[in-house]
């Protein structure tokens, strides 16, 4: 089975005035993203404003994803959602689409306990074929319901295609403990962008990556270098990877995101409401906020 590694990126959803997913302006990211070297895709997470959207437009935007990538890169389709009907419907259309495998975050909001999380990934784990890939997603500060590593270790035991986690938390020692899982094959994502190269010195397979959507040249370059072994220039990498999430506010609000794409010359769509995209006054300091970063990668 495939999995998750190196510069997996976050990717931001891109709409139009009205809403709807901008089909044309995606297929565009998709391209920029794979050109500058990012080893693997990840929409409809966090990033990709998944909750604010329908079942039918995410089903839309995964499969422009999948088609455009073409297969020149691998793409795991985040499939969480409020209701676990839907999540099971978009892991079977992430299947049937060709996305090599799937994302999938913890119950949302209502709080969970922990023979409830299990029972969730059970399910859908088990809505597709057992050799089919399967990511935890731990995002505990959004999602409300954390994944604690015994309840990741049942849910791998019962499920063989559940390989890994994404962890967005700045937790060390979870880290390491979710690392421990089946003898330490588990696949650990970390999610903080931040954490990138610490988390690989630790023996996380990459990151999940929302900042390197908009900036993937220095997160490229720092795991180049780690794979190389030169961690001094790694480290010094990360600084400037950190700059970049210090400048687009840590991934707190996509509009951040969006209109930086613009400035990179891309097409940057649209807030979903009830989110509004910058104002004037925010896109001058998000400009010199970038212009501020010296290009050392």
């Amino acid at each position: 089975m495939k999995k998750l590694f190196g510069v997996t990126t976050a990717m931001t959803t891109l709409f139009t005035a009205d809403g709807a997913p901008d089909v044309q302006a995606m297929r565009e990211l998709t391209d920029f993203l794979i050109e500058k070297g990012v080893n693997c895709l990840y929409p409809l997470g966090t990033t990709g404003e998944m909750l604010r959207m329908t079942v039918e437009e995410r089903k839309l935007v995964a499969k422009t994803v999948v088609e455009q990538a073409a297969g020149r890169c691998t793409v795991f389709i985040h499939v969480g959602a409020m209701r676990q009907e839907d999540a099971i419907e978009l892991a079977k259309h992430a299947y049937e689409i060709g996305a090599d495998g799937i994302g999938v975050v913890s119950p949302q909001f209502f709080g969970a306990n922990d023979r409830e999380i299990e029972e969730f990934y059970v399910a859908v784990a088990g809505s597709v074929p057992q050799d089919y890939p399967v990511y935890l997603y731990n995002i505990p500060q959004c999602a409300a319901n954390d994944i604690k590593t015994c309840v990741a270790q049942n849910v791998a035991n019962r499920c063989k295609n559940v390989i890994g986690i994404k962890y967005s938390y700045p937790d060390f020692i979870r880290t390491y403990e979710y690392l421990e899982i089946n003898g330490g094959g588990f696949s650990v994502m970390q999610g903080q962008d931040k954490m990138f190269f610490p988390a690989l010195m630790m023996g996380c397979d990459g990151t999940v990556s929302g900042i390197s959507g908009v900036y993937p040249e220095p997160f490229v370059a720092v795991y180049k270098a780690y794979c190389d072994g030169d961690y001094k220039r790694a480290n010094e990498l990360q600084h400037v990877c950190i700059k970049y999430c210090s400048a687009l506010r840590g991934g707190s609000n996509m509009a951040y995101f969006k209109e930086a794409l613009k400035m990179r010359g891309l097409k940057s769509g649209h807030m979903k409401a009830p989110q509004l995209d910058l104002t004037p006054a925010e896109i001058e300091e998000l400009k010199h906020d970038l212009d501020a970063i010296p290009e050392k990668y």
